[in-house]
């Protein structure tokens, strides 16, 4: 009896087999509760009951949501690889962390693409686009408040503005390029036999042939 733990015993030194018994009960009812790891082999039953006392949600769709991250295939991985909900909103928080700097970077380069092509092809082209911008950076410095200048320059929307505004003015407000043609009704209309003026709708040209016809008759 000397090895036997005192719980076990009665006051006069036997053993107390009910509390014995007791005592294993509850022993065998823990190791019923306690889940093992699962083996490489083990059935889909042990893996589930494994995933379920981890925290395993019972289906991909209960894993948490991301904004930016998230989509159904996304939690299907997660849920395939048997991670915890927690575990994958560790992910979303690494992601955002590391990840959004990135993501804004790439987007700011791809609006940055689109607007130049928006341009592009308003103005018919790269070369007419940057003569288009010379001009309208020479009309905003001379017409423009500052800050409002910035502003619409923002947007390709806003830069089409101006340019139209460039338009719409009165003759005598010429961009630098513009205010030295001194261009007679005959120069404008053989410029107008021109392809550029009616089959190619250069913009630039164009505005220079409308631009000389109001100077000649304004």
């Amino acid at each position: 009896m000397d090895n036997i733990p005192e719980k076990f015993l009665n006051n006069d030194g036997t053993l107390n087999t009910d509390a014995l018994v007791r005592s294993y009960k509850e022993l065998e009812k823990k190791i019923g509760g306690m889940v093992s790891i699962p083996s490489a082999d083990a059935d889909d039953e042990t893996r589930q009951k494994f995933n379920r006392a981890i925290g395993v949600p019972s289906s991909a769709s209960e894993y948490p949501t991301n904004e930016l991250y998230d989509d159904e295939m996304l939690r299907q991985k997660f849920f395939d690889l048997g991670l915890t909900c927690n575990q994958v909103s560790e992910i979303y928080n690494i992601a955002n962390e590391f990840l959004s700097p990135l993501i804004s970077e790439i987007f700011s380069v791809q609006d940055e693409s689109n607007a130049i092509t928006q341009l592009q092809n308003f103005f018919g082209g790269n070369e007419k686009m940057q003569h288009a911008l010379r001009e309208i950076n020479t009309f905003g410095e001379r017409f423009l408040p500052h800050d409002a200048f910035t502003e619409l320059c923002s947007t390709p929307q806003g830069i089409q503005s101006i340019y139209k505004m460039m338009q719409s003015m009165e003759p005598n407000v010429h961009t630098e390029n513009s205010a030295s043609d001194n261009l007679t009704d005959s120069d404008l209309r053989r410029m107008m036999r021109d392809p550029k003026y009616w089959r190619d709708n250069d913009v630039e040209y164009i505005r220079k042939i409308e631009n000389g016809f109001k100077k000649l008759y304004s």
